[in-house]
């Protein structure tokens, strides 16, 4: 098992959250805004404390929690907003998990895994749009194994298109052992991400059938742990809500972070994931499900883990429609992604967005990459399409000693404005490089205002990138 499984025990007790969750119902207003004064001074809660925090119903301090939220965000990695984009590798897959429209018995998927051709296609396709980072995908099958995801890996580094290419490829595949991991580390993976999808054990045994490799709870719980041992010092954890309680999920959210920390020297998870179920071809469960997260508490949710962890990077998908991400993005989120196609071959076929016969789910936001970023210029937030942390060695304990202190701003904010130049000067249309000029010109005005040094610094890497220099950062 992992590194601290033990018998078939292991840090996740759903006795002691539950009874947590039960005992910190009604709190006091004042003992709610002593736990806000904690996380605004960057300190990761404890579980009693976001239990209680889970439970606020007072509509005054569920405001000040959700202006908080955006505070702290903003301190710690500035308005940036950092863009991303999913890549499908294939949807073959040996599980049966009965909320997934990849699930072994469900005819309705048309099974497809690219070649490196088609894979060559994707790619080339995301770079023509502007995207610089992008998570890989993959089923959990045995064609799919680490020497497969490492030729993966290395053919998307290797793709060049105009002043275009991918500068970080993550990963979201099934856990494996640790040499599998290290073939990725030697391949250049930045962050691996796995979801435990429920972290109630009942629910989770309910969902995943016998005999599945997946249904081994603690073999996935401790996937991250192998994964750090292996050196992938940058890893990242999720729940699907949708499956159980969504308070629940939130505290073993928490209890995730706190043991990967506790193990391993102060390193949490480089990011926070919260998606939520959504319709998927021939699968009924989703639409039957009654843990199904309102919008009001998805609010929470997203709020909630900010305070919880307020050093922590948090993602906010196309799963969720324009309307609600444009709600949500203020409330901590550092990253979303866009432009997404999720069916397998999507970026190169897919005209209408959707080949749902190929979809592990449906998304609600399809507009394309330069939409949302016009959007998210509006919200007053800088795009920022940055792989610096990587490529400088600021991930495992060194990023934390940046992030947790809230000094990785420094950096995020410099290099949010140089990779948003080269976006406006080789992909955007007419209307997003005038909106989004405005923006990096407010935002030159802020570092004026901060160090005048850092404005001849940007400025002169700026005038680089107009030259035609390209990944320019600090």
């Amino acid at each position: 098992m992992g590194t601290n499984s033990l018998k078939g025990h292991d840090f996740i007790n759903d006795e002691e959250i539950l009874n947590l969750l039960e005992s910190s119902k009604n709190p006091e207003k004042a003992e709610i805004r002593e736990i806000f004064a904690k996380s605004k001074a960057k300190t990761r809660l404890e579980p009693e404390e976001t239990a209680k925090l889970l439970q606020i119903e007072d509509p005054d301090l569920l405001e000040e929690m959700f202006a908080l939220a955006r505070q702290i965000k903003e301190e710690i990695y500035g308005n940036r907003i950092v863009f991303f984009a999913p890549l499908y590798i294939g949807n073959k897959c040996q599980n049966n998990c009965l909320y997934c429209g990849f699930r072994r018995d469900n005819q309705a998927v048309e099974r497809k895994t690219l070649t490196m051709d088609e894979l060559q296609e994707e790619v080339n396709a995301l770079i023509s749009n502007g995207h610089k980072r992008l998570i890989l995908v993959y089923g959990e099958h045995p064609e799919y194994d680490a020497d497969f995801m490492a030729e993966t890996i290395k053919n998307v580094y290797d793709a060049k298109l105009n002043n275009g290419e991918i500068r970080r490829v993550n990963i979201n595949a099934a856990p494996m052992d640790i040499e599998g991991y290290k073939k990725l580390h030697e391949v250049g993976i930045g962050t691996f991400q796995i979801f435990q999808e429920t972290y109630h054990h009942d629910t989770y045994y309910k969902i995943h059938p016998k005999g599945d490799l997946k249904r081994d709870y603690q073999w996935r719980l401790y996937g991250l742990d192998r994964a750090i041992e292996a050196g992938i010092d940058d890893v990242g954890i999720g729940a699907l809500f949708g499956l159980y309680d969504w308070k629940f999920e939130v505290m073993g959210l928490l209890y995730h972070t706190i043991h990967l920390e506790n193990t391993f020297g102060g390193i949490g998870p480089h990011t926070i994931s919260f998606p939520r179920m959504e319709p998927a071809i021939n699968t009924p469960f989703i639409s039957n499900s009654k843990y199904r997260v309102s919008d009001e508490d998805f609010k929470k949710v997203i709020a909630i883990i900010r305070l919880s962890v307020p050093y922590t990077g948090m993602i906010l998908t196309a799963r969720e429609k324009p309307e609600v991400r444009k709600e949500l993005i203020p409330l901590g989120i550092s990253q979303i992604d866009a432009g997404s196609r999720i069916g397998i071959g999507g970026y190169k076929e897919a005209e209408t967005g959707y080949i749902p016969e190929r979809e592990q789910f449906q998304l609600g936001d399809i507009r394309s990459l330069d939409e949302v970023i016009r959007e998210v210029c509006e919200l007053g937030c800088i795009p920022s399409f940055c792989t610096a942390c990587y490529r400088a060695g600021r991930t495992g304990d060194h990023f934390m000693s940046f992030a947790k202190p809230g000094f990785v701003h420094n950096y995020c904010m410099v290099n949010a404005v140089l990779t948003f130049k080269e976006y406006l000067l080789d992909y955007a249309s007419k209307e997003t490089k005038s909106i989004g000029e405005k923006a990096i010109y407010k935002q030159l005005d802020v570092f004026k205002k901060q160090n005048p040094e850092k404005l001849r610094m940007v400025e002169e890497k700026m005038k680089l990138i107009e030259e035609g220099a390209r990944d320019a950062y600090v």
